[in-house]
């Protein structure tokens, strides 16, 4: 058999078994029976397969269901245990660290503040490297059993180098931030276990639409906001980077010509009327007090003061409704999304507080033939999202491979 055939049945193998793996892990258990019609492979394929992944302890046994008149059915699902996934985030306040089984079940996690340090990018690495360190520990994992590790960042992620993947955080002060040859040689990783490197808002529209809000969106835009504003770009059921993965960077379309300074430098962005920063701000320039507390206490402290009836606090949230729906809008009529989910710590908390005036706000800014076809939601996966996330970009290079491990970490670029 020549090498091109050999490569021709190793890649259907390959195929097969991601397509049996991915239907289980997101619709199991199912019986062979029914992974038959629904992956399109016929029943002597999906006995090999089962029985290979059964083989590779990736597949376990859940129960069974009777069938019509024959013997009962054996339900089969993904083997949560089989495997370990780590997630972090590096975010706007914190570095948090999380461990995870194959089913994406919380195992540990760690954090380490950085409103003292900022970003410092050692200390940040040395912080990824004593999270880490410390989950595996505190939930008994070998870190050979680890699938990969996926990191989520502000900024726009180049892995183009040859030594991995660069980071380039403008709002943060990154300018071209060897991020992943940085962890590699700290030591905190072996060099057989993966490591996956993205934008933080990316990460959590992927966790949105596996298993959140944007499940079942073909076209979707998932909205961070916190600190910082950014977005997720999901493209006929794909995530949509543009030509050099920068795709995405909403908070920083310009929003007021000759408008309010940004975190970026520039003049006018979305994120400089938003983010929750930005909103503070305000809230402080017309009087408004939150004295020493963290944002997220100040943002419900600000909230608070509106449901109070507190005519400031009021006016400026109705201001900010209007900003926020007018970016929307533009998002609307940009990429003519089905549907729009509003996330990340700050837009969770104040979408419940003014998610309707942000709907009338986009209407009215949009195109209106697009913006009645699209619905404006919360998402549902709350403020781990992005950890969770990050957790998916190992777990979907597993799902891809059809459960094969990787011979070496340079394998994961």
């Amino acid at each position: 058999m020549s090498d091109r055939e050999k490569r021709t049945v190793r890649d259907l193998r390959r195929t097969n078994r991601s397509a049996v793996l991915r239907k289980l892990y997101f619709d199991g258990p199912l019986s062979r029976q029914e992974l038959a019609p629904a992956t399109g492979l016929s029943s002597g394929s999906i006995s090999n397969v089962v029985a290979e992944l059964t083989a590779d302890g990736l597949l376990e046994e859940a129960g069974s269901v009777d069938s019509d008149g024959g013997r009962p059915r054996t339900l089969l699902r993904v083997a949560r245990r089989s495997a370990y996934l780590i997630g972090v985030d590096v975010g706007e306040t914190r570095v948090r660290v999380e461990l995870f089984d194959l089913a994406l079940t919380e195992l540990a996690r760690a954090e380490r503040p950085l409103a003292r340090y900022g970003y410092d990018v050692d200390r940040i690495v040395g912080y990824i490297r004593g999270a880490l360190a410390d989950v595996l520990h505190d939930a008994n994992v070998a870190p050979s059993r680890l699938l990969g590790v996926g990191v989520g960042v502000p900024g726009i992620v180049d892995r183009s180098s040859p030594g991995g993947a660069v980071v380039h955080g403008q709002t943060v002060g990154w300018d071209a931030v060897p991020l992943e040859s940085l962890l590699r040689a700290s030591g905190g990783l072996p060099e057989e276990v993966p490591l996956f490197i993205d934008n933080g808002a990316k990460t959590l529209g992927q966790a949105e639409v596996w298993f959140g809000a944007g499940r079942g969106a073909r076209h979707a835009v998932i909205a961070l906001i916190g600190s910082g504003v950014g977005a997720c770009i999901i493209t006929d059921g794909g995530l949509y980077g543009g030509a050099h993965s920068s795709a995405g960077e909403w908070g920083h379309t310009v929003l007021q010509v000759g408008g309010r300074r940004c975190r970026c430098g520039a003049v006018g962005c979305l994120e400089a009327y938003v983010s929750a920063e930005a909103v503070l701000e305000r809230w402080a320039e017309i009087g408004g007090d939150v004295g020493d507390a963290d944002e997220e206490t100040a943002l419900a402290t600000l909230l608070a003061h509106a449901d109070a009836a507190d005519e400031k606090a009021v006016a400026l949230l109705d201001e900010t409704a209007e900003y926020l729906g007018a970016g929307i809008a533009d998002l609307v009529n940009l990429f003519n999304p089905e549907r729009i989910i509003l996330s990340g710590w700050a837009g969770l908390l104040l979408g419940r507080h003014f998610l309707p005036a942000v709907r009338r706000s986009a209407a009215a800014y949009a195109l209106r033939h697009p913006v009645e076809r699209t619905t404006i939601e919360l998402g549902l996966l709350g403020p781990d999202a992005v950890t969770v996330g990050a957790a998916t970009l190992p777990l979907a290079d597993f799902l891809a491979r059809g459960g094969r491990g990787r011979e070496s970490a340079t394998a994961a670029r």
